[in-house]
């Protein structure tokens, strides 16, 4: 499959009429010549989203097995691309071809869980409530389900070129739910976006599905992004990236004529507690383990451990020499892109230059590669300057000394949101575990003991997600079915004739769903 560089929109190919602009190999930060890719206008997004609406209707109303066999077939599509893909996301992203070959399999594979969800039923939460005409006041019929809420847009991540990209989860959540998507590449790897795109623009085309269901853009800007996010028949967004980025999404979509929500994945450093019994028992492989965790992939995962919480003493110094010979001997790493490097560059000068910090470890120096940095402060200094607790993208750590329990707690009562926060303990530790649990749920998506948070499993208990500024919105997930939630809104009919009804609401039942039926769970047929 050859690159064009042009807008995927009406089914077809055509050139954008915005600027020009090259993707870059990460590793050389040296432009890749061909193809050279065109921003669109403010027209093209225009047409974009009209034929996504005109799509929508005629989308929403296909059969569940239609809309799963679709999804199938974009998972199938993006495994043809075989090696194609695979080199071309290794020169946009500097990434491994290990890790990327993992990631396109955990595309095909959530495409083809949304596939089993949409056979199931499940996310249309059917619901009857029968009429009784002899109660007093009478009842008329009643009946519940969820349905898309239209067009979607959606941002490619830069982080998981595949995964949370173009046929990413919100893409394939958006897609389940019954919605039109249309797709703002990212810019650091467009060459990568136009092959995924092109495979699902060809699943639409053999599935007989309106062309509108689906479209890419591209953009070497904020224009296409901002103008997607206001056009008035975008029903809600899908995003992945910076906490900047997001709010200026979340802002433009608060700001219209008719608010939409904004599902940003923004900002998040991950907090591990480091309870005594465990630092005693395994103090020194914990030290290996966060190490590896937290340079794994140069640090560009949203599940990076940024900071380590323990009581400070000797076993918590142990931990942080042991850490500190692990971090000297990390390599320096390609990031995604030399922004993100230089981002990376002045966060740590930020740290490193507090008169409160104190610089344990760097890695290995190169030329144009980000250096590992382990850090260490106070608890009390951490709550007197909350910046030093933010985010650095990258592959760093701060460790934390927490003066007793009281202090530990109220480190973990001011955090902010967090997809994750993790205890690592052993069984003595089972009563502080108990007390620290309750702050703990209030501030994360995802509560862990004994691991590290980077890895997210794709499943129906999954949730990536978690209160602001993890995400702009605490109640969602990007991945796992739940994420289906988000592009779904419900309905309820009231004494309207069955022959009228969604069949998923039907007196008859015809697509077999267990439904929920006078408060009592009416069996699949």
């Amino acid at each position: 499959m050859s690159l064009t560089g042009e807008l995927l929109i009406a089914g077809g190919t055509q050139r954008g009429t915005g600027a020009s602009f090259q993707a870059f190999d990460a590793a050389g930060n040296t432009p890749i010549a061909q193809p050279v890719f065109h921003s669109a206008s403010s027209a093209d997004v225009d047409r974009a989203c009209e034929l996504a609406d005109e799509a929508f209707d005629v989308y929403r109303a296909l059969s569940l097995e239609k809309r799963a066999q679709f999804l199938d077939e974009c998972a199938a599509r993006i495994e043809a691309l075989g090696d194609t893909l695979i080199e071309r996301a290794m020169a946009e992203s500097g990434l491994p071809r290990a890790r990327l070959e993992g990631e396109r399999a955990r595309t095909a594979n959530q495409l083809r869980m949304f596939a089993a969800l949409v056979r199931s039923g499940d996310a249309l939460d059917a619901r009857i409530e029968p009429a009784l005409p002899e109660r007093q006041p009478p009842r008329t019929h009643l009946c519940f389900w969820r349905m898309g809420v239209g067009p979607v847009a959606v941002f490619g991540a830069s982080n998981f070129p595949l995964a949370f990209s173009v046929a990413g989860g919100d893409t394939a959540s958006a897609l389940a739910a019954g919605c039109p998507v249309v797709v703002k590449a990212h810019p650091a790897h467009p060459g990568t976006s136009e092959l995924v795109g092109r495979a699902i623009q060809q699943a639409v085309a053999a599935a007989g599905l309106p062309a509108g269901v689906f479209a890419l853009l591209f953009d070497a800007g904020y224009d296409v992004g901002s103008a997607l996010v206001q056009h008035p028949v975008i029903r809600a967004v899908g995003f992945t990236g910076s906490r900047a980025g997001g709010l200026a999404l979340v802002k433009l979509a608060a700001a219209r004529a008719e608010p939409i929500p904004v599902y940003a994945e923004m900002s998040s450093v991950n907090p591990n507690v480091l309870l005594p019994g465990a630092l005693a028992a395994r103090g020194e492989m914990l030290a290996r383990e966060f190490a590896a965790s937290a340079t794994l992939g140069c640090g560009q995962f949203c599940t990076n451990p940024g900071l380590m919480l323990s009581l400070e003493g000797t076993a918590f110094d142990a931990f942080a020499a042991h850490a500190a010979h692990e971090f000297s001997a990390a390599p320096a790493g390609v990031m995604l892109t030399a922004g993100i490097l230089r981002a990376y560059e002045r966060g740590i000068e930020r740290l490193t230059q507090h008169p409160q910090v104190t610089t344990l470890a760097r890695g290995s120096a190169a030329s144009d590669r980000a250096q590992p940095a382990l850090l260490r402060v106070r608890a009390c200094d951490l709550l007197n300057d909350p910046s030093l607790g933010e985010e650095v993208f990258g592959p760093s750590s701060m460790l934390v000394d927490c003066a007793d329990v009281a202090e530990l707690r109220t480190v973990l009562r001011k955090l902010e949101g967090q997809l994750t926060i993790t205890l690592h303990m052993e069984p003595a530790d089972a009563e502080l575990a108990r007390t620290l649990l309750p702050q703990i749920e209030r501030k994360a998506g995802r509560v862990l003991a004994n691991g590290f948070p980077t890895g997210v499993e794709v499943c129906d208990a999954i949730v990536h997600g978690g209160p602001f500024p993890a995400t702009s919105d605490g109640r969602s997930t990007s991945v796992g079915t739940a994420a289906i939630e988000r592009f779904l809104r419900p309905v309820c009919y009231q004494n309207l004739a069955d022959e009228l009804l969604p069949d998923a609401l039907r007196d008859a039942n015809p697509l077999g769903l267990q439904r929920r039926f006078a408060r009592k769970l009416e069996p699949a047929k």
